[in-house]
């Protein structure tokens, strides 16, 4: 299998996952703090997950944010900041070109709330795209957690209906059991499917140590 170039966005923590935002209010005084753990949480896992694909050669985090930076360095991904500054698929398309720059010629982007990730589901995931272009619907159906790029652009068009906008630019939809892979999160009732699916180290230490919980 070719090595992957994995790019993930990563948002400003202060405007990330605002739609959990009546989660983590329940926190209280530490709403913020707790909210800002969340994405940081959810984001390690799944960058974590990506790292431990035997398929993955590296990972690219996107992102303007100090805490961020430090948490994906620490893991072993690389970062570049967000140059355009002009939204998610401009960022993408942005982070796809710099790992081209560096050598990478198989690039794929993966959003960064899969707490469920397992690193097999990406490989899999991965294996399956034959040349072109391919891509991986939510759970949902409509929206896009994976597209992949072997040759050519990246092409991103992340978004609302993203899976049939990403089809209608040429991308093949991959077909596989890959839930943790499927499940991103926006919302609390997101949260509680990725719990049932079982989420990763730093999603579970926090939400148990929270006084909250989803659903």
């Amino acid at each position: 299998m070719q090595p992957w170039s994995l790019v993930v966005p990563a948002k400003l923590l202060s405007r990330a996952k605002t739609r959990l935002a009546p989660l983590t209010a329940r926190s209280g005084d530490d709403a913020p703090a707790r909210h800002r753990e969340l994405v940081l949480a959810m984001l390690g896992d799944t960058v974590a997950a990506a790292l431990a694909s035997p398929a993955v050669a590296g990972v690219l985090v996107v992102t303007d944010d100090p805490g961020v930076g430090d948490l994906v360095r620490a893991l072993g991904a690389r970062t570049t900041p967000d140059v355009p500054d002009r939204g998610l698929n401009a960022a993408l398309a942005h982070g796809a070109a710099t790992a081209r720059a560096a050598g990478a010629r198989a690039v794929a982007a993966m959003s960064s709330d899969l707490p469920a990730l397992r690193a097999e589901e990406l490989t899999a995931a991965l294996a399956a795209v034959v040349g072109g272009r391919g891509f991986v619907a939510d759970a949902d159906g409509t929206g896009t957690t994976l597209l992949c790029a072997a040759t050519g652009e990246l092409d991103p068009r992340f978004g609302p209906g993203s899976a049939a906008a990403h089809a209608a630019g040429g991308a093949v939809p991959l077909a596989g059991d890959w839930p943790g892979l499927r499940r991103d999160v926006d919302t609390a009732a997101d949260l509680d499917a990725a719990g049932g699916l079982g989420v990763g180290p730093r999603t579970a230490r926090l939400l148990a140590a929270t006084p909250w919980s989803p659903g």
